[in-house]
């Protein structure tokens, strides 16, 4: 079978040998006989993935023993609340800046949690967000519990390119659509959290990566499925965790390895927009992106053409081409090409020659 080009936001393409790699071990795992899905939690099966996927996620994110990983249930949404029930104090504050809709639910569920404040906002009339702050236009709290901000914008299309300078207080960043897909110096960040279902795996799967010294600054009384502490403890064995969504992860995250880790991953990334930009901009304004260069997301690359009618014809030319996910999100519209670690290159060049063509035909 032809597999069509995987352009989907979320859920969003896995690796072509990470998924065969699931399907050959899928009726029998490791000589059990059984399948990953059917075994113990707690037996020696499981335990080898579980124990090699948080090994894995180190590694590769360059984590010393500082950092505990943490595989839980819920995706990024259900960390939207957590982070301000374990970390916002009843007589203090936390930063919260905001670059899009996931950066204002997070702050919504703080809000309902206690007494955020917005250190910046980059939101346009109508909702729209099109720039990063830069460093001196965020207005931050020295004394605030941590600062919050997401680093890559799905629905609009920017990402920071530079991580914001808070000096002691620490970063707690929803790295969902960006995981993995480059470099970062993880110093900083007192907590990352990250849905699986962009660069991971499957959706139902939450990555956390959190710091020592935040661990000891989890709040008494939080309820212990959603204390930090309780997974850090149990090493995100407390309850059952998403055995199958980890299981695939570990997949994911070998594949990544073997093609050379985040070093290698984050040129080809930087490439794949390359390209696409390149198209947009050499395009004489047939396609638009009104993102400011430095605050482009390589990940999440949207873009208008003159009209909604040749958006349409856009979409439903570029499926049949064999590019599947295109379209924008739906409160924005335009067009949406996410180019997350499994888009091959090839992926990029192809889409890259059709949008060449369609201006051609239809400019």
């Amino acid at each position: 079978m032809a597999r069509p080009y995987n352009f989907y936001a979320g859920p969003a393409a896995i690796p072509l040998p990470a998924l065969q790699a699931v399907q050959s071990e899928l009726l029998d795992y490791n000589g059990s006989g059984l399948s990953i899905m059917e075994v113990s939690h707690r037996g020696k099966d499981y335990d080898h993935v579980h124990e090699e996927t948080i090994a894995l996620v180190k590694e590769l994110m360059g984590l010393d023993d500082r950092f505990h990983v943490l595989l839980l249930h819920g995706g990024a949404s259900t960390q939207f609340a957590m982070v301000p029930m374990n970390f916002l104090p009843a007589d203090g504050s936390a930063d919260y800046i905001l670059t899009g809709e996931w950066s204002k639910k997070a702050l919504k569920e703080a809000k309902g949690l206690g007494k955020p404040r917005v250190a910046a906002t980059t939101e346009l009339e109508g909702g729209v967000f099109r720039a990063i702050p830069k460093q001196d236009q965020l207005d931050l709290d020295a004394n605030a519990a941590y600062c919050h901000f997401t680093t890559n914008n799905t629905i609009f299309g920017t990402q920071f390119n530079t991580m914001p300078q808070t000096g002691d207080v620490p970063l707690v960043a929803d790295m969902s659509s960006d995981i993995l897909s480059r470099q970062i110096d993880p110093s900083p960040f007192g907590l990352i959290y990250a849905g699986a279902q962009k660069n991971l795996g499957p959706s139902g799967l939450a990555l956390v990566v959190i710091r020592d010294d935040m661990v000891g600054k989890c709040k008494a009384g939080v309820p212990t499925m959603f204390s930090y502490k309780t997974h850090v403890d149990k090493n995100s064995l407390f309850n059952t965790p998403p055995c199958l969504a980890i299981y695939v992860m570990n997949k994911v995250l070998h594949w990544l390895k073997g093609e050379g880790g985040v070093d290698a991953i984050e040129k080809v990334n930087a490439e794949k927009a390359a390209i696409i930009y390149g198209a947009i901009d050499g395009s004489g304004g047939y396609y638009r992106n009104t993102i400011a260069p430095e605050d482009r997301s390589k990940m999440n690359i949207v873009f208008n053409l003159p009209s909604e009618e040749l958006e349409k014809k856009f979409v439903k030319e570029g499926e049949a081409a064999g590019f599947i996910g295109i379209k924008g999100h739906r409160s924005v519209g335009g067009i949406r090409i996410s180019a997350y670690n499994a888009a091959p290159l090839q992926a990029a060049k192809d889409v890259a020659v059709f949008m060449k063509e369609f201006c051609a035909k239809n400019g």
